[in-house]
């Protein structure tokens, strides 16, 4: 999948775990320390198939760079535009649902926000408020923006939105959006005292988050 960045045309790999039957398509992006093929991502990719949802995971430009920090905001909403765009035509009257990790679903959020994407639902796996420790800085000024239905799913005890009730005062002001707490998990939904691995975590993380997508998309 080509992408034109400030850098020059980058091509962006897409990876796909397909429904048997699906009736929408889910385009996944991954988070600052990791690229899509994470076990995390994994895991959620398989069991929102299983779940009859198509799901498409895709890397930021710095990712297929080699680079280990997020590169520039406008790359990655570039990415989201260009691979929205294409999922969409390969996709005709399909829904589409665009959700990401952390970092990858804040700039879907801002992708939507600035009307460079369009989807029927947004999924935020761990929306990142604010950086650890900085509660005075939060990043939530454009959610108000989007128009599509939206979904947050975080940790209680995730420490980019402590306090908890500053992202559920962020939830509050936004036109449609639902917030789903996980009990006593940090900013990867992993719990103190559950020995589970990525994968798995990433899969009931998923078996929450598709019986939203499917009511929302049936109203």
């Amino acid at each position: 999948m080509p992408v034109d960045i400030a850098a020059g045309t980058v091509d962006l790999p897409l990876t796909y775990d397909r429904a048997e039957r699906a009736d929408a398509v889910m385009i996944l992006a991954h988070g600052a320390g990791a690229g899509p093929e994470h076990p995390f991502l994994g895991g959620f990719a398989h069991a929102g198939a299983a779940a009859g949802i198509d799901v498409v995971r895709f890397p930021f430009p710095s990712v297929v760079a080699g680079r280990r920090l997020p590169g520039a905001a406008g790359d990655a909403i570039a990415s989201w535009a260009a691979v929205f765009r294409a999922i969409a035509d390969a996709h005709a009257g399909v829904p589409i649902v665009a959700a990401g990790k952390s970092y990858g679903g804040r700039m879907a959020s801002m992708a939507a926000a600035s009307g460079a994407i369009d989807p029927e639902l947004l999924v935020y796996l761990g929306y990142p408020l604010h950086a650890p420790g900085r509660p005075d800085r939060p990043r939530a000024a454009h959610l108000p923006e989007v128009t599509s239905p939206q979904l947050f799913v975080s940790g209680t005890r995730d420490p980019f939105v402590d306090p908890v009730t500053d992202l559920e005062s962020v939830v509050a002001g936004c036109a449609d959006a639902e917030l789903l707490w996980v009990e006593g998990a940090r900013h990867s939904f992993e719990v103190a005292g559950r020995k589970r691995d990525a994968e798995e975590v990433g899969g009931a993380v998923a078996e929450l988050v598709a019986p939203w997508c499917h009511r929302r998309l049936s109203q």
